[in-house]
């Protein structure tokens, strides 16, 4: 590739990566199946319990571009709680973070057929830099960056989350505390601090027949600062063998997904992203997307 592209790619990782209106937090296709990372109070939700696994690889091809990798883990503990793992592992360019938080939900029964749950929880972040991919590209940096070391730093979140069989509601803000990490401004890197991100989230299955159910579902994703993202899905459930939908986020991207129900309790997905808007001709900006669920 040549140095004027790499320079393009990198100059474009620091606007995506580090900027005011960027997402700083992954998007996962397959939110609905990955809620544990966004609220705690799905913690334990399930009946039984459940252990999942995303990879998420963008720009496929393209050396530094964004990698995601999930795992989360949860289940009901007695008759009102629930207790559940994230571990999430983010890089994108010269950045990479690993997250890992404990979720404890509390749950209560509304009527017969709604129940309430409140989350909490409590995570570490080890975030990592590598400044010196700035200086081989000639990319400004400020001088605070020159002796920069990796952060581990606590954070704290909270949710709840509205269970009904055939609807679901959850707001939840999964990190409040904004500790340091880098930002762009006028093509120069600095630092700075992460933003809160909070989300409200809910949907509808519209019952189609004895074997088929229409699925749909939104998000809404504010970061402080940012414009507000939202995502709209559907997907088409035919009795719990085999799924497949679409996923429209509001000026950003189209995706379509499949999940297969390999046997009892355990299901395969893949989702493909394509984004609308491409800043940089002959770039291949299309994203991967695999899933792994296993209901215990």
């Amino acid at each position: 590739m040549k140095l004027i592209n790499k320079i393009q790619i990198l100059v474009m990782f620091l606007a995506l990566s580090f900027s005011a209106s960027a997402q700083q937090d992954p998007n996962y296709t397959f939110y609905r199946y990955n809620m544990n990372i966004y609220n705690p109070a799905f913690a334990g939700s399930s009946e039984a319990a459940e252990f999942s696994l995303g990879i998420r690889s963008q720009w496929a091809g393209i050396e530094g571009a964004p990698e995601s990798q999930s795992a989360i883990f949860g289940m009901p503990v007695g008759r009102n709680v629930g207790l559940g793992v994230s571990i999430l592992n983010d890089k994108t360019f010269i950045e990479q973070q690993t997250w890992v938080a404990i979720d404890v939900s509390y749950n209560i029964q509304l009527d017969d057929e709604h129940m309430l749950y409140f989350g909490i929880k409590g995570s570490a972040n080890s975030y990592d830099a590598n400044t010196q991919g700035l200086v081989t590209y000639g990319v400004g940096q400020d001088g605070a960056l020159l002796d920069y070391d990796s952060r581990f730093t606590p954070n704290v979140g909270a949710g709840v989350f509205l269970k009904h069989d055939r609807y679901f509601a959850s707001i939840s803000a999964p990190k409040l505390l904004t500790p340091d990490r880098l930002q762009e401004r006028d093509g120069n890197a600095y630092l700075g601090t992460d933003r809160m991100h909070a989300y409200l989230s809910g949907g509808y299955t519209f019952l189609l027949g004895k074997t088929l159910d229409l699925k749909t579902m939104g998000m809404l994703r504010y970061v402080d600062s940012s414009p507000v993202s939202l995502e709209l899905t559907g997907i088409l459930d035919f009795g719990e063998r085999f799924e497949f939908g679409a996923s429209y986020r509001y000026d950003e991207s189209l995706s379509g997904l499949f999940l297969f129900n390999i046997s009892n309790g355990f299901n395969l997905g893949y989702a493909y992203e394509t984004s609308i808007q491409n800043p940089i001709d002959g770039l291949d900006n299309n994203t991967h997307e695999l899933f792994m669920r296993l209901k215990m």
